[in-house]
């Protein structure tokens, strides 16, 4: 399936520029809660949700293309630090901005009162499966400085893994929240040994702490957060043998998927 489902009532919403999006809900340290939907569930409570929303516009467009490759080591210790939980994880990719050809080697990490925070700096859109001496030494640098030190070897930092996905940006602003809507996501290995689709809508609200009005929405009809990484979720579906036991009430009620060869 994989089709679009953000369609009609998005043109419906006024707009609000990158520059004020970043002045008034930056954001980079948040609360983050993710939740799955239907397409079914998506196609009803999305325009509720969006009322009264400004939607992210840049240029004409109002839905972007979005492109992650996610490093690890070896031993997947990202992957498991994720996969069990603990404090003091970390997540290392590039993430492409398709439509703009922009992008940027992030460093994500996770500490005290579940809070994360990005760093970020720009890569070079040619290089968006490899890193650099300069690049590793930034992920050094950032795990030493966000986690106290860094606890794995960045020269064997490798890809395993590539998300790609369509998102629509909504802001709200009596709260100053974001929610990001992500359809068509898919998983890709990249050895080339498969490509899994998922035919559902993932939805992620980031406040600095409380449950804003778009959580209380979703939790009014029903939907309640779920345990869902585009990286860890993403391993652990293209790989069997992978522990999956925070996401597996995600990945066993709540995902489905179609497998194919890549195209």
């Amino acid at each position: 399936m994989n089709r679009e489902i953000v369609t009609d009532w998005v043109h419906q919403l006024p707009s609000i520029t990158l520059e004020e999006l970043n002045d008034n809900a930056a954001l980079q340290t948040r609360v983050d809660r993710k939740y799955i939907l239907t397409a079914a569930q998506a196609g009803q409570l999305l325009p509720v949700l969006a009322a009264g929303a400004q939607v992210l516009q840049i240029d004409q467009l109002r839905s972007f293309r979005y492109s992650s490759v996610y490093f690890d080591t070896p031993e997947l210790a990202s992957f498991h630090l994720a996969a069990h939980p603990r404090r003091r994880r970390f997540k290392v990719r590039t993430r492409s901005y398709l439509d703009t050809g922009a992008c940027f080697l992030e460093v994500k990490t996770e500490g005290a009162r579940e809070q994360t925070v990005k760093e970020r700096i720009e890569h070079n859109p040619a290089e968006r499966s490899n890193l650099d001496a300069e690049a590793r030494d930034y992920v050094r640098q950032t795990l030493e400085h966000e986690l106290g030190d860094c606890r794995i070897d960045v020269e064997l930092l490798a890809p395993v893994i590539e998300s790609s996905y369509r998102r629509t940006t909504l802001y709200r602003a009596e709260s100053g929240s974001r929610v990001t809507i992500d359809e068509q996501l898919r998983w890709a290995d990249p050895l080339g040994r498969g490509l899994l689709r998922c035919n559902e809508v993932v939805l992620e609200t980031k406040s600095a702490l409380n449950a804003g009005e778009v959580d209380r929405l979703l939790w009014r009809h029903g939907v309640r957060p779920s345990r869902i990484s585009k990286f860890a979720t993403g391993m652990g579906l293209l790989h069997a043998g992978l522990p999956a036991n925070r996401w597996h009430q995600s990945t066993k009620y709540k995902i489905t998927t179609e497998f194919s060869l890549q195209d």
